[in-house]
């Protein structure tokens, strides 16, 4: 877990912060940490945290992992209670995945060089992110002004990589 200072260190810093869980590597030791994992909200992307997330992965030689998490949209849960049509979650989700192909574009032009995996996850960001570093060398969040954020503070406490925390 997180403590205090780190905490507080990642919510006040002008720039990036990168927090290591204490024992990283020790209990995932089997997999391999080939990639650079960013949280990326293809409706409303981070800009500074993406360009780290870009920056991380060319000096490290690895791949970009850009995780779009996404939610069934509301009303489908009052019209549908039992089950989602296949064919319904599948346009939805081949939406989600346009969006993120279209906001990464911009990146993609600056950083050639980079490899990038697009992953669009029907889970809640936070979940998406904490399974998602299982495989990365460094995950990276952004953040807002003056706070943390829940997805940001629920990564930091389950991560099983170092985190980037990256002011807005």
């Amino acid at each position: 877990a997180v403590g205090s200072v780190a905490h507080d260190v990642a919510v006040s810093a002008p720039g990036p912060v990168v927090l290591v869980p204490d024992g990283t590597g020790r209990a995932h030791g089997a997999h391999r940490r080939d990639q650079v994992v960013c949280g990326f909200d293809a409706r409303d992307p981070a800009g500074a945290a993406a360009e780290f997330a870009f920056l991380a992965a060319e000096r490290h030689g690895v791949r970009l992992r850009a995780v779009h998490a996404w939610r069934l949209p509301s009303p489908a849960a009052r019209w549908m209670p039992y089950a989602v049509p296949e064919e319904d979650r599948g346009a939805w989700e081949d939406q989600e995945v346009q969006v993120l192909s279209d906001a990464l574009v911009p990146w993609r032009e600056r950083h050639p060089r980079v490899a990038v995996q697009p992953d669009v996850v029907l889970k809640s960001p936070a979940a998406a992110l904490t399974h998602a570093s299982a495989t990365a060398r460094l995950l990276v969040v952004g953040r807002g002004r003056g706070s943390l954020g829940a997805v940001a503070h629920a990564v930091l406490e389950q991560a099983a990589c170092p985190v980037a925390v990256v002011p807005g």
